[in-house]
């Protein structure tokens, strides 16, 4: 599957953008982790995509670079309000489903990969950690950007995307990670 394609999949699924980019080009920064770590979406220690159990900063970050390439994803929500979590929690799963869509896809045409979400996995609610159980869906399930300590910002830029795409509006990213 060429690069091409793939980004032609992303738009075929609703993303506003989506470009490949070498992995080695994404900034990490595990000053993020904390962020994680003051559990505001809930999930910390609950959620098997989430920290801690997703891995340490460095192992999330090595999981990245095994792999050569990631196809960066961008939606764009429009938001009247951003203290509407509802709302904003409605965009993210929109986000993430489009590209379980698109990562099934570029797997049955022979690009392996993992996905990079924007928010942690929500496949299972709740997630089958609480229940002392294993994950009822290792092969689809996704951390998020701040799991892997990805310095977002800075990719976007990298990616020539909008990071702030101004009032009204709000962008999430994610990454399907591939050779």
């Amino acid at each position: 599957m060429t690069d091409t394609a793939l980004v032609q999949y992303a738009i075929d699924e609703g993303f506003a953008s989506a470009v490949v980019t070498d992995t080695a080009d994404i900034v990490f920064d595990p000053s993020f982790r904390p962020f994680c770590e003051e559990n505001l979406c809930g999930q910390y220690g609950v959620n098997y995509s989430c920290p801690p159990d997703c891995g340490s900063p460095e192992a999330m970050k090595q999981k990245v670079l095994d792999h050569k390439k990631a196809l960066v994803l961008q939606t764009i929500w429009d938001i009247d309000d951003y203290s509407n979590t509802a709302a904003i929690k409605q965009a993210k799963g929109a986000h993430n489903a489009a590209a379980i869509r698109l990562m099934k896809r570029a797997r049955a045409e022979g690009c392996d990969g993992f996905l990079v979400g924007a928010s942690g996995c929500s496949l299972c609610k709740p997630c089958a950690i609480t229940e002392g159980k294993p994950c009822h869906f290792p092969d689809l399930r996704y951390s998020c950007m701040s799991a892997y300590c990805v310095f977002v910002k800075k990719l976007a830029d990298h990616c020539k995307m909008d990071y702030d795409c101004g009032a009204g509006q709000l962008a999430f990213f994610g990454m399907y990670v591939f050779d």
